[in-house]
């Protein structure tokens, strides 16, 4: 399965590559402010579901673009698919962006590849198996103590997003890292924590075709990867956290307070500290009661 979740990963890479070359011609739509959907993440998605539907019929499919309109609905197999993980990225002709293919069998990842189409970097994992990156066996960092590891993340983007406890969460982590990075895709970002690129990465509200392949990664380098509060059972819980062993129970020691599964004396905590920031941020104009146009906000 994994060779054709491969082939599936290269014909995606294709088109993207090729759309990459003059991505000023692309088409782009919004689905949401700062949440954007181009022609080429429908093309790479709809050469996935046909390289794997070819060979697989019988299998479900889950998708960011399509969701389950394709393949067979009750299979116990199910192919996780974000065609293009960093949009944005791509958008700018930043090149941080990827392909993420991942399937579960029961519930339980089994396979995954993450391929990188700018850089030609194929990322793969089989369920016990171990993880690859093209034929070199990956494993995560050996660093121990937090104040000397580099850690990735996600900031919030969308309208409604919790920007005041993110920035607590992230001036929690800042003060005990070595430095944090932000790429733009989560699914990078995982695969670049089983490299031991970096030592741990955490981030609120991904989908789990976000971080489905990416998880598989991790743990099949000797990582681990759960929500804040460390618990394993996070694919559909919209919070990702990973790193390595050590440095992982280091990461819920910090961020434990910040998940959605806290105790209720954590969150007023939490809550305390986000009121905080908004009481001492900058204040408008006296008179000046208009909130900013969709354009004008933050990426």
């Amino acid at each position: 399965m994994i060779n054709m979740a491969v082939k599936a990963a290269r014909a995606a890479g294709s088109i993207i590559n090729r759309a990459a070359l003059d991505v000023e011609a692309v088409r782009i739509s919004q689905k949401q402010v700062n949440d954007f959907v181009t022609e080429v993440d429908h093309n790479a998605e709809l050469a996935i579901i046909e390289t794997l539907l070819a060979a697989y019929p019988d299998h479900s499919i889950l998708a960011e673009e399509s969701g389950q309109e394709h393949g067979a609905k009750d299979s116990e197999f199910v192919w996780i698919i974000d065609p293009l993980n960093g949009t944005n990225n791509f958008i700018h002709g930043l090149p941080a962006y990827c392909v993420s293919i991942a399937m579960t069998f029961k519930g339980k990842l089994e396979q995954a590849v993450i391929y990188d189409p700018s850089r030609n970097d194929l990322f793969t994992a089989t369920k016990g198996r171990g993880a690859y990156l093209n034929d070199r066996r990956l494993r995560v960092s050996k660093r121990v103590r937090l104040q000397e590891c580099l850690i990735s993340n996600g900031f919030p983007f969308r309208p409604g997003d919790d920007f005041n406890t993110h920035l607590s969460m992230m001036g929690d982590m800042m003060q005990r890292t070595s430095g944090l990075r932000r790429s733009g895709s989560a699914a990078l970002d995982l695969a670049h924590v089983a490299a031991g690129y970096t030592d741990g990465f955490f981030e609120p509200g991904l989908a789990s075709w976000d971080v489905a392949a990416g998880a598989l990664m991790v743990t099949e380098a000797g990582g681990l990867v759960g929500n804040f509060s460390g618990d394993a059972n996070f694919l559909e819980q919209g919070e990702c956290m990973a790193g390595n062993p050590r440095i992982y129970g280091q990461m819920v020691a910090v961020l434990g307070k910040y998940s959605k599964f806290a105790s209720a004396g954590d969150k007023a905590a939490v809550r305390q500290t986000a009121h905080t920031l908004v009481a001492h941020s900058p204040t408008r104009p006296a008179g000046n009661t208009n909130t900013p146009p969709a354009s004008d906000a933050p990426f």
